[in-house]
């Protein structure tokens, strides 16, 4: 009977904490500081900070999003044939980054997005003897943006053979 209750009160806080307004903003403290007014508009706000001088310009090491906003979430891409999903340029590094990129850039462009709007990406990558040429297809990739905050891994093995790259990307932009 207990794990049954405790099952419930779980179940009731997780309703709660995704309803919306009506229990999030429940909260009525009194403040002795008066509280500043409202912006007239919403605001949408997008800051990328690096703190470690080795780090600057390889990529973001946080990235804070405040406002009324749209986050995107792209699923991992790589290189492959949008049709019969074959592995596209095996054994070639460059080309499968250089291509899941260009997908990148188009899947945010049909969302209203370009890749300046990347918050945060995640590349798997199956050889660590491509970190080189990882950095320089991000670098072409990201060219004339700030990097944003990035989690490389190296796998023994993707999702389909040959693949050699994919990065799994999320972005955010004012609604």
């Amino acid at each position: 009977m207990s794990k049954a209750f405790a099952f419930m009160v779980l179940v009731l806080l997780s309703v709660a904490a995704f309803a919306g307004p009506s229990f999030a903003q429940t909260k009525t403290t009194a403040s002795p500081v008066p509280i500043s007014p409202v912006p007239a508009g919403p605001v949408f706000e997008k800051k990328q900070f690096t703190y470690e001088d080795w780090i600057a310009g390889r990529f973001s090491e946080i990235v804070t999003v405040t406002g009324p906003g749209k986050l995107i979430f792209l699923a991992g891409i790589g290189a492959w044939d949008e049709v019969n999903g074959a592995t596209l340029f095996p054994d070639n590094f460059m080309e499968q980054c250089r291509f899941a990129y260009a997908m990148v850039r188009n899947r945010l462009a049909a969302q209203g997005a370009t890749m300046g709007d990347i918050v945060r990406q995640t590349a798997y990558i199956v050889d660590v003897r491509n970190q080189k040429d990882y950095g320089k297809c991000r670098s072409e990739a990201f060219e004339g943006t700030t990097l944003p905050a990035s989690t490389g891994v190296y796998v023994a093995a993707l999702g389909l053979p040959y693949l050699l790259f994919e990065v799994e990307i999320t972005a955010a932009i004012a609604k």
